[in-house]
């Protein structure tokens, strides 16, 4: 079985161990009340779907059975697979880059692709019409930086980077001098994967925010933190730690 196989096979037993304990719910229930809601809510939050979201789902399936007039509790699972599509639907908020320059720093732990994100994104804004550089301050890892100029390479697209080891902070800087020299749309900057629990790396991060506050204050600024899907409740503080120090 190859990895995408036992992948595709894990989430469809997670699904389906949440939709039985759904069903068992409802077949439970003789009608609609706050206790079959309650206990539809437990299952979301041990299902690892977090607290705000389980309630808001809940919520949500709340009002379509009111303004639906349902009495019938078997009738609430498509009302909960309504919500879920609703809330997934929702609209993301696309890259705020206007007008330029603009500043694009990508964020987030070690192996969870920032720097095949990076590459990705870059050539998604050079075929939009958009002149942009990519700084390497991911001087730490292995490999990273010539990684980093593969795809800059491939979509092509200027690289700005200095020697393995050196300081994020002064790639930084020149690739900050670069930008404005070429007048270039987007800098979009690599770093170092990082734990958010690793003070001192944090702070690493930060001095390179400071960087760029300092020489580009009036550019528009995009922090992308890259979350690995399996990551769970665990993103949260994540998102929390990392936005502190950006």
């Amino acid at each position: 079985m190859s990895f995408f196989d036992k992948l595709k096979a894990g989430l469809t037993k997670t699904r389906k161990g949440i939709t039985e304990r759904i069903d068992q719910v409802l077949v439970s229930f003789g009608k609609v009340d706050d206790d079959l809601f309650d206990e539809l809510e437990e299952v979301l939050i041990t299902a690892d779907l977090g607290i705000d979201t389980s309630l808001h789902i809940i919520d949500i399936t709340k009002k379509k059975v009111k303004e639906r007039k349902i009495t019938d509790p078997l009738k609430i699972k498509e009302l909960i697979k309504e919500s879920l599509i609703e809330i997934l639907g929702e609209e993301t908020p696309a890259l705020d880059i206007e007008p330029s320059p603009a500043v694009i720093m990508v964020i987030g732990v070690n192996g969870v692709g920032k720097t095949t994100s990076i590459g990705k994104i870059a050539g998604m804004l050079k075929k939009n019409g958009k002149k942009v550089i990519l700084a390497a301050a991911d001087t730490f890892r292995a490999a990273a930086i010539d990684q980093l100029q593969i795809w800059a390479d491939r979509v092509g697209v200027e690289l700005i980077k200095q020697d393995e080891g050196s300081d994020p902070a002064a790639v930084i800087f020149d690739a900050i001098q670069a930008a404005r020299a070429r007048k270039a749309d987007v800098l979009i900057c690599d770093t170092a994967g990082r734990l958010h629990t690793k003070k001192n790396l944090m702070e690493e991060l930060r001095k390179v925010s400071r960087i760029i506050d300092r020489e580009m204050p009036g550019a528009k600024r995009e922090n992308l933190l890259v979350l690995d899907a399996t990551t769970g409740q665990n993103a949260v503080s994540q998102a929390k730690t990392f936005s502190e120090v950006t």
